[in-house]
C-alpha cells in the first residue's frame, strides 16, 4: 500500500492519481480482509490485531476521501 501511494504522489497527471489511488484504496481493504480472515479463523486475537484493523479502516477513510476530492478538484478544472 505505501509503494502505491508513493507512486500516486509521482502522477504525471489527475487522472494517474485518482487511478492509483484506487489501488492504494484496494491494497488497504485487502489488508483488512487478511486481518477479518485471521481472527475469524481464529489464528490470532482480535484484541491484537484491533488497533491494526482501526489503523486500516481509517487510511480507507482517507484514501476514499482524497480520490473523491481529486475527482472533484478535475471536475471544477474542466469547467
Amino acid at each position: 500500500m505505501g509503494a502505491s501511494y508513493r507512486a500516486a504522489c509521482r502522477s504525471r497527471s489527475q487522472a494517474e492519481f485518482i487511478a492509483k489511488m484506487g489501488i492504494v484504496e484496494e491494497e488497504a481493504d485487502e489488508s483488512l480482509y487478511w486481518m477479518e480472515l485471521l481472527v475469524e479463523s481464529r489464528l490470532v486475537r482480535l484484541e491484537q490485531l484491533a488497533p491494526l484493523m482501526q489503523e486500516g479502516d481509517e487510511l480507507v477513510a482517507m484514501t476514499v476521501a482524497s480520490i473523491k476530492t481529486a475527482k472533484k478538484n478535475r471536475r471544477n478544472r474542466a469547467r
